[in-house]
Formats: structure tokens, C-alpha cells, sequence
């Protein structure tokens, strides 16, 4: 196995490596092309100038003579190649020995794949449309490269090498800081998912990339972790709450069945409804819960109808008189003008969600308190507020509201419920693309909203 940094990092270099030395040869190839192509050109336009001279030499003098055209010899000899001037029968007027060539010192360094092979090309010489003579020029090579031509050659030949090593350097380097950049951020990632696979949720990473989408990556894990870890937190506190909820009864129920079967305390009425209350109590809870699967299943069925929300609430709110006269707590229903309120949704379903949210907001009220509830519409919604004075929420745990038998401490302590009525509304709520949304302060009261979407 390898590391990604190692791994990209060998990439790189190896794409590099790659590049330069395709990029060194087709460029080195391409200079010698065309740096041949250029000596066979100048070769040629010699050979030309040659054949010119003792074309003009042939004009001045009428005929050969072992002195026309002598002076070219020096030329030859220093330009590595022979001449010999032949008359129209080809009899040698005057020549050059090619061994005398082999002396040279740069003969060795010839280039070319037919080099230290003696090639002769014969060339006419015509004067007046009229051929006079021939000449025959011989070289150790198809290209002669004189001394200078072999250095420049060669120095194009190491300024490519060289600029090859310095950007294969460049490259490398640059390579081997991207390929960190990118490992890096992805190392970090990956060492926190591994520390999440065993359960380590409060590790965070903090290693930061310009990246967008390495970035983007390293947030979502870490809202992943938070994520986790709130879920963990759940799942610890719905142990507990789920073992206190059944504990209680349970323990009600055992320890005065053994009074009565120990005779310390008397089978009567009174004892034995109090008994089926605790039962009674045991199955609200278990219904609960069998309601609650049945949602989180998505397996309820809604039987959709056009309800006019103002009428179900005021009908809803009635039931809620008696109980609230009962704590001296006031009831005000509040419902703007001119409002069309109606919804299609399943009947049933809604009023499950508007008796939790008037029952919830009458039980965590405090005696000679209020509560109002307001029905209106905007642009997009019609939202109906339920507005108490009560104990309030504490800010910690709002965030859980809506989780299964979760339920805050002091409301736990000292008001009855299962914890389970916020999660069952914010169920059927979803289920009819409607949202709620709830605002508390302990002490001060609580404030739920609920949005039905005019377009859905």
C-alpha cells in the first residue's frame, strides 16, 4: 500500500519525466533536421558557385589548363572536400588526392550515417548551352560540417539537455508541492473517518485547502462528525429516557403487588385502580412508540381532504376550554380577516398535531397564565402561531425537541408526558410538507409556528 502523496507525487514525476524527455527529443531531432537541411542547402549552393567559377574561367582562358580553377584547391582543402576538373573526354585536367584529407583533424568528428565513406558527385560545366568539361567534387561525408558547425551543434545539443534538467527540476518541485497540497487535506480526512469508524466522534479535521473541493470534502466530514455525534448523544439519552418511561410504571406496579401479596398493604378499589392507571400509563407509552415506527416506517397512509383550517382549530379549542378554566389559564383565539385557510391534508393527522401543540402549550402553563393562538397568511404560507407564557425551554435543549423521548430535564421531573407528541407532529408534518418551527426562552414561554407552503 501507498500513501496518496506518495503516490501522486511519483505521478507527477513520472509525467514529468515523460514530457521533458519527449519534448528534449522531438526538439533535438527537429533542431538536427533542420540544421542538416540548412548545410545540405548551403552544400548544394557550394556546388553551384563551383561549377559557376570554372564556367567563367573556361570563358576567359577558351581552354583547361592544369592552372584553371587552381586557386578553388585551397577552398576545398580547408572546406574537407576534393576537387577534380575533368575536360570533355573526362581526362583529369588537374585533382586532388582524398587521402590527403584523412590528415585533417575534425575528419573523425564528421557526422552522418555515411560517414569516413568517400562520396563523388560530377557536375556539367557548359558554356553557351555547350558541355566543356566536368568537375568532380568528393567528401568523407553526405554533410561536411566544418569545426565551427560541429560546436554550434553541439551547443544547441547541451542547451537543450540542460533546459530539459532545469524544467524536469522545476516540474518535479512544483509536482511534489500540488501533489502535497492535495495529499494532505485528503490524509486528514481520511485519519478522521478511520478515527469515526471506531467511534471517535469528537475529532474534527482542521487542515484547511484552497481547493474547493477538498474543502468542501473537509466540511462535510466534519458536519458528519458533528453529525454523529449528536446522534450518538440521542441514541445514549433514548436508552435512558426509554428505561426511565418503562421503569416507572413497572417499579409502581411491583412494589404494591408485592405489598398486597405480602398483606402490608390491602387489596382494595381505590388500590387497584390506581394500579390500572400505572397500566393504563405503561400502554399510552407502547401505543406511542407503535405510532411513532409507524411514521419513521413511512408505511402511514394519509386519506387527503379539504379541511378549512380555521374551522378545525376553533372546534379543537373548545375541548381545551374546560381544562384551561380548571388552571385559570386563558384561552385567545386570534384569526386575521379575509384569510381563505384551506389545506388539503388528512383530517385525522392534523388534528393529532394541533391537540399536541394546545396540549403541550396548557401543560408547561402555569396557573393564571395565557395562551393565544393566531391564524394568518402571507405571501407563500398560512401559519398558525401557538404563543404561551409558561416554563419555557431551555436553550440546550431545543436542538432535541423533536427527538423521541427527549424531554428536558425539569419538564421530565415535574410534568407528565412520554416525550414522543413533537416527534409524531414533526412526522405528520413532514408528510404534508409543512414545517414547524419553535422559539423558547426558559421562564419567559414558548412560541411555535407551524407553515403550511400555499403552493404545495
Amino acid at each position: 500500500m501507498q500513501t496518496i502523496n506518495r503516490r501522486l507525487s511519483m505521478l507527477l514525476v513520472l509525467s514529468a519525466v515523460a514530457a521533458i524527455l519527449l519534448v528534449t527529443v522531438f526538439v533535438n531531432l527537429t533542431v538536427s533536421n533542420k540544421f542538416n537541411e540548412y548545410m545540405i542547402d548551403s552544400q548544394n549552393k557550394r556546388y553551384g558557385r563551383i561549377v559557376s567559377y570554372l564556367e567563367e574561367a573556361y570563358k576567359r582562358e577558351g581552354t583547361w589548363s592544369s592552372d584553371t580553377g587552381a586557386e578553388l584547391m585551397h577552398e576545398a582543402n580547408m572546406g574537407n572536400y576534393c576537387l577534380t576538373l575533368l575536360d570533355t573526354s573526362k581526362q583529369a585536367v588537374w585533382g586532388m588526392d582524398p587521402d590527403d584529407l584523412k590528415t585533417q583533424i575534425h575528419i573523425g568528428e564528421m557526422s552522418g550515417h555515411d560517414s569516413g565513406v568517400y562520396i563523388t558527385k560530377t557536375f556539367e560545366i557548359k558554356v553557351d548551352g555547350t558541355i566543356v568539361g566536368f568537375v568532380d567534387i568528393g567528401q568523407y561525408s553526405s554533410v561536411l560540417l566544418s569545426e565551427e558547425d560541429l560546436t554550434f551543434k553541439s551547443s544547441i545539443n547541451k542547451s537543450i539537455i540542460v533546459s530539459g534538467a532545469l524544467t524536469l527540476i522545476i516540474i518535479i518541485s512544483l509536482g511534489l508541492y500540488f501533489s502535497k497540497q492535495f495529499s494532505t487535506p485528503i490524509r486528514e480526512v481520511a485519519k478522521m473517518s478511520v478515527s469515526l469508524s471506531q467511534g471517535n466522534f469528537d475529532t474534527k479535521s482542521n487542515v484547511k485547502s484552497n481547493i474547493e473541493e477538498l474543502e468542501d470534502l473537509r466540511k462535510s466530514v466534519n458536519i458528519l462528525a458533528g453529525k454523529l455525534k449528536y446522534q450518538d448523544t440521542l441514541r445514549k439519552r433514548l436508552v435512558s429516557d426509554i428505561t426511565h418511561e418503562i421503569r416507572t410504571p413497572l417499579n409502581v406496579l411491583q412494589n404494591n403487588l408485592e405489598a398486597m401479596i405480602d398483606e402490608v398493604s390491602p387489596v382494595t378499589k381505590e388500590g387497584l385502580n390506581y394500579l390500572n392507571e400505572e397500566v393504563i400509563r405503561f400502554g399510552k407509552l407502547i401505543n406511542d412508540l407503535n405510532l411513532l415506527k409507524e411514521f419513521e416506517s413511512e408505511s402511514t397512509k394519509l386519506n387527503y381532504e379539504t379541511i378549512f383550517l380555521d374551522q378545525l382549530i376553533s372546534e379543537i379549542c373548545k375541548d381545551f376550554y374546560m381544562a384551561a378554566e380548571n388552571k385559570n389559564i386563558t384561552i385567545e383565539y386570534d384569526i386575521l380577516d379575509g384569510g381563505n385557510y384551506l389545506i388539503i391534508a388528512d383530517k385525522d393527522k392534523m388534528k393529532q398535531v394541533f391537540i399536541n401543540l394546545f396540549s403541550n402549550a396548557l401543560k408547561f402553563t402555569e396557573m393564571n397564565g395565557k395562551i393565544l393562538i393566531k391564524l394568518y397568511k402571507d405571501n407563500k404560507n398560512i401559519i398558525l402561531e401557538v404563543i404561551d407564557n409558561g416554563i419555557g425551554i431551555y436553550q440546550e435543549d431545543l436542538p432535541f425537541i423533536f427527538e423521541r423521548l427527549y424531554r428536558g430535564d425539569k419538564s421530565r421531573n415535574q410534568i407528565e408526558g412520554t416525550g414522543i407528541g413533537l416527534t409524531i407532529v414533526k412526522n405528520i408534518l413532514d408528510l404534508h410538507n409543512a414545517m414547524i418551527e419553535v422559539v423558547s426562552k426558559a421562564g419567559a414561554g414558548t412560541t411555535v409556528k407551524v407553515f403550511f407552503d400555499l403552493s404545495k
